[in-house]
Formats: structure tokens, C-alpha cells, sequence
């Protein structure tokens, strides 16, 4: 599962763009909803969790809590954003 990272997020990471592994080898468990992306994720890089708001895309949609992700759905992290 590739996910595209803008601002911030792509600060945090290091990269524009991450891969989450889709097959339980790594022993975590393969993130299935948004919300469980959300926790991975956190887990995985902790400042995210600092960040005041974290928006997901799936498909260019913005996406729930619980919605249903798959390996082939285009997912996006969107940072809070600021200006006038």
C-alpha cells in the first residue's frame, strides 16, 4: 500500500511518498480502515500523533474513521493547514 504525503507529514516521514506492508510479515497487524492506518502509522512515526489534525484521502474522497482501505486504493495524508 503506497501513501502519498504532503507538508508536514512528508517532513516527518522523510518522504513523499510511504509504503505499508499489506501482508502481516512484519507481525503488526495490516491496517484494513482508515482508523487502524491512523494507528499504524502513529505507532510507526509518533510525531504525527503531535499533529492537530490529521485528514486521509482514499480515492480522492475525504475518508472516515471507518472506512475499508485496500492495497490498490490511492490514500493520501493531508496536515492541518494554515493561511488567510
Amino acid at each position: 500500500m503506497t501513501i502519498l504525503l504532503f507538508g508536514i507529514t512528508k517532513d516527518i516521514v522523510g518522504s513523499p511518498t510511504l509504503s505499508v506492508p499489506t501482508s502481516s510479515v512484519t507481525g503488526k497487524q495490516v491496517p484494513k480502515t482508515v482508523r487502524e492506518l491512523k494507528q499504524f502509522l502513529g505507532d510507526t512515526y509518533p510525531e504525527l500523533n503531535k499533529l492537530s489534525s490529521l485528514a486521509v484521502a482514499v480515492n480522492h474522497n475525504y475518508a472516515n474513521d471507518d472506512d475499508t482501505i485496500n492495497s490498490y486504493d490511492e490514500i493520501a495524508l493531508i496536515p492541518p493547514v494554515s493561511g488567510g
